[in-house]
């Protein structure tokens, strides 16, 4: 059994879809990303994870990683599309709504700030 935590509702709304469901189409991506966190370690240090991005939404993305994650963490999120070399990647600011863990890492939903300009 797969253990998955999440920040969001669990109920279903009259039409059966997930009650937390945002508007706006997923889209396949494969692309590298990278989450620089918003919070300073006790060391002073900012944690930075390399991971690749599965789907994106104008609401958020569906990344893997292979470290964990806290459920509410904010992080600068930087992609770069896997097929662009020069391409500047696309920046971010978003928080972990869910997390999935599985024997190698992380599967995480990290929903984007409505003010991130990204």
């Amino acid at each position: 059994m797969k253990n998955r935590r999440s920040l969001t509702q669990t109920q279903e709304d009259n039409d059966g879809l997930h009650a937390t469901r945002r508007g706006g189409a997923r889209h396949e991506v494969s692309a590298r990303v990278t989450l620089v966190s918003r919070l300073p370690q006790p060391d002073g240090a900012q944690r930075t994870l390399e991971g690749w991005a599965l789907n994106v939404s104008r609401g958020g993305v569906r990344v893997i990683l292979e470290e964990k994650v806290e459920l509410g963490a904010e992080f600068d999120i930087a992609m770069v599309d896997g097929t662009a070399l020069a391409e500047a990647p696309t920046i971010h600011v978003g928080r972990i709504v869910w997390v999935q863990e599985e024997p190698d890492g992380v599967i995480a939903g990290v929903e984007f700030h409505a003010d991130d300009g990204g």
